[in-house]
Order: structure tokens, then sequence, then C-alpha cells
């Protein structure tokens, strides 16, 4: 992007990270479907191999395309550099990978997405990492849980799939003064309905595939950096703050300050986790952001006043979304969403767990589907689906009792949506 006085984030979500082709004049960014890129001479290979000079070698590493969507969403979301992969669970492992190593461990918020729980809770003790789990609402017993092992705090901005807000300012606090990052998991929020670096997190992870995208065509996940995190404040983070074996010594936060963690997730964690977006699902994402803004704003209208309408329905025993005056996470919701709470919440059904298997089979708008952020409206029901693997302490942790349904509010019409919630819930009270 020439224009580096562009502030405004409709402005940001179409031009960031991108600019005319140079050869072609092409506007929209090619697809560069290429494995590897031709060096200039055995000098500029050595260079940008060495970190001496910024540029292409290898698709597993960067790529053009890939590259202008990494720019972008770094723009939205106010960091100093950004990388992207292959799905949100990938940018999880991208985020953790520069600051573990076995017998280390993360405290993680109970409210999480099931597949980042099993994740936190049992792969990652492959690698010999481990994980604690806390409310985080109790930020005693966050703090409590960080240990002299402990490399990082992760939470979601806006939890799925009970919509839950983090108190992201107190719980940045508690790592700041641990000297470990706060990693944010901004998938439901998005950067238009939160910005938590401004409210102290170190990294921003996506699961693009969601509401970036926002079509349901492809699969991606972004890691953001602030650029303002001292890695070398202490010696808990030796791959980042001192020299690095896996490349050929290289100090990276001595070397590239602000961009150390965004060139170590390139240079190490690429490289050798492989994990790399393809540019064609790059170039979906790219246009899917070009709308964000306008998106966003319909979902959140169309959210709040259907869950308006759901919290005074004679079948359901609770909504959870924040934008309502019931919700306990209204405040939060003003501090940290001032756009809005997003578009996903959970409902209670009073029939039951057999009630929530007839509301999803009869619902014919919203579609039952394991995603969430599309422009249609999708509904699933997350304890026998996404938190199926789930201790039910651990679902009930969730948001995601067998009585419960995960709503993801679209862009259809409002009433139409209304309309098939009404006739759905009839349905779930049937003998």
């Amino acid at each position: 992007m020439s224009n580096t006085n562009i502030k405004g984030f409709d402005t940001l979500q179409i031009h960031a990270g991108t600019q005319p082709d140079p050869t072609t004049g092409a506007r929209q960014v090619p697809i560069y479907q290429t494995t590897a890129y031709v060096f200039k001479d055995a000098d500029h290979a050595a260079d940008l191999f060495a970190l001496k000079e910024v540029g292409y070698i290898y698709s597993r590493l960067t790529n053009p395309t890939v590259s202008a969507l990494a720019d972008r969403i770094c723009a939205l979301e106010g960091g100093a550099g950004a990388v992207c992969c292959s799905s949100g669970h990938a940018a999880q492992i991208m985020a953790l990978f520069p600051l573990m190593g076995p017998g280390k461990n993360i405290v993680a918020s109970t409210r999480l997405y099931g597949g980042t729980v099993t994740q936190f809770n049992l792969t990652i003790k492959r690698f010999g990492w481990s994980c604690t789990f806390v409310d985080f609402d109790d930020t005693k017993a966050v703090a409590a849980a960080i240990d002299e092992n402990t490399r990082a705090v992760f939470c979601e901005s806006l939890a799925n799939p009970g919509g839950y807000i983090t108190d992201l300012a107190k719980i940045s606090k508690i790592t700041d003064k641990a000297g470990i990052p706060l990693i944010v998991d901004n998938t439901s929020a998005t950067p238009y309905l939160c910005n938590p670096f401004e409210h102290g997190a170190t990294l921003v992870v996506h699961s693009t595939t969601k509401y970036l995208t926002g079509n349901g065509t492809v699969t991606g996940g972004c890691v953001i950096d602030s650029g303002k995190f001292d890695w070398s404040q202490n010696d808990k983070f030796p791959s980042l703050s001192q020299p690095e074996p896996a490349y050929h010594g290289l100090n990276f936060h001595e070397a590239l300050g602000a961009m150390a963690f965004t060139f170590h997730s390139i240079a190490i964690g690429l490289r050798d986790l492989g994990m790399t977006m393809n540019p064609q699902g790059a170039h979906y994402t790219l246009m899917g952001i070009e709308t964000l803004s306008l998106r966003m704003d319909k979902h959140v209208a169309n959210a709040m006043k259907i869950a308006t309408w759901l919290e005074n329905h004679k079948a359901v025993k609770e909504v959870t979304y924040a934008g309502l005056k019931s919700s306990p996470y209204k405040s939060r919701a003003r501090k940290y969403m001032k756009k809005g709470a997003g578009a996903l919440f959970t409902v209670k059904l009073k029939s039951g767990f057999e009630g929530c298997k007839k509301f999803v089979n009869a619902l014919e708008i919203f579609s039952h589907v394991a995603n969430l952020g599309d422009t249609r409206s999708l509904v699933i029901h997350s304890a026998s689906t996404t938190h199926s693997q789930l201790t039910n302490k651990q679902k009930k942790a969730a948001g995601a009792d067998p009585d419960v349904v995960r709503l993801s509010i679209g862009i259809e019409d409002a009433d139409d949506l209304m309309a098939d919630l009404d006739q759905a819930l009839k349905a779930s009270r049937k003998k």
C-alpha cells in the first residue's frame, strides 16, 4: 500500500498490503501459483537465506499472494508483522512454537473452542508442552496458575461457542507482570469489532476460515505480532533472544527487533512445520476481507434483533448474547466491542437434549455445519460435535451443555431467520 497515511478501516480492508501489479497493471492481487522464485544471482540468493534481504525463496515460506493477505490482516489489527498459515489450528501452534520448549506450559481460558481445548489438553503434550485451564473471570486463579515454566497465556476475545467476552485489560496486566506474552484468538470478533493490541495483547491469532473470508470456501490461519513485546527482558524465550541454532545462530530479536517473531515464524516455523497457506486460498480471503466491515455490521444487527427476540421465546431458557441488557458481559461488550457484540451465541432450550436434536433437524434456512462466521446463518449442537471430545466438566465450563445449541447469525433477512427459528423451536417441543 503506497499511501501510508490511510487509517480508516474501510479503506484499509480494501487497499492494505496491495498495489497494482507492476508488470501487468492488474488491480486485483494475482494468484501467484508458483513453487519457487528465480534469484538475481548467487549473492542475492545467499542474502535472502541469511535474512539480509527480504524477498521470495520458496512458497512453503513466502508467496506474494499470501504475503499480501498477511500484510492486510496486520494493518487491520494494527500489528508490526504477520504470517499466514494453513488453518486456525496451525496458527495456534505457530504462535506457540517460538516460545515453547519441553517442560514448558501455557495457561488458557476454560472458555475456548472445543478443538482448541483438545489441542492444548492432549496434542501439545507430544511436544513436551502442557496447559493449565483456568476460569479467566477469576484473575487471581490466572495469576496463581503462572509458574516459572509458563511461556504464554491464551484466550479468545469473543469465545466460541457462548459469546463470552474476556476482560483483556485485566489479563494483560497479569501477563505483563509475569513477563510473558498474552495470545488472543480474535476470530469470532474480527479486528473490526475488537482490537486486542489496544488492550495489551502480544500476539493475535485468527482462523481466517471464518469471518475474514466470510464465504465458507477455504481454510486458513494468521498470527499477528504487536511488535511491542521485549523478548529479551528475561531468559524465557531463547529462540528469539539468544543465538538460534536452527538458523545459523542468528539472534532474531537483536537483529530484527519488532519483526523478530514474524521472521522466526517464517524462517523456522513455516520452514520446518510446513503449515503453509496456498495462494488460491489467500486470494479468496483477500476478496472476503474487502467487505468485512459491511458484513459485520449486518451480522451484528441481525444477531441483536434475533437474540432479543429469542430471549422472550417460550421455548427458550437462556440466550448468551453479550449484547443483551441481561448479559453479565454487557459492560465488557461496551468496552471491548463498541461496534457490537458479534454474531455468535448459544441458546439453551427448555426441551433439553432431545429438543436440541429436533430443533437442529427442523431448521431450513440455517445450515447445520461445523463452521461459523459465514454469510449464511449456521447452527450446531456443540456438545455432540465440536466439543464432543471434552469431559462434561469441560463442556459446562465452555458453555456447551447438552441442552444448548450454538447459532452463528448470517446476513440474511432477520425476519426470515426468526421465522425459521420459530418453526424449529415449535418442532423441538413436540412429543
